[in-house]
């Protein structure tokens, strides 16, 4: 899949924002090869979860999904969050 590019608006970049992370590190985070995951159980439409470094080596959690417009796919975030000390921990102990 070929990505176009991100899909901002005033709908989703509140969400990440309130945490604290800017579009840049989401951004940089899902354009380096984050862990991703399946998450099913939120809305009719398909999910996914990453988990990445920003710039600087802190991990994010971000979820987003993909929109299509026209012959375009775009990456939405939904969320985005700095990850805790145990949720570091944790995802470090289970990474390959």
């Amino acid at each position: 899949m070929t990505i176009a590019g991100f899909d901002w608006d005033d709908g989703n970049w509140p969400k990440c924002a309130r945490h604290g992370v800017s579009k840049a590190e989401v951004e940089h985070v899902l354009t380096h090869s984050p862990a991703v995951f399946p998450d099913p159980g939120h809305s009719a439409e398909q999910r996914l979860n990453a988990i990445g470094r920003n710039a600087l080596g802190r991990y994010v959690f971000i979820a987003f999904t993909f929109r299509a417009t026209g012959e375009d796919t775009l990456i939405r975030p939904i969320s985005a969050r700095y990850m805790h000390q145990k949720e570091v921990a944790h995802y470090e102990r289970k990474a390959p």
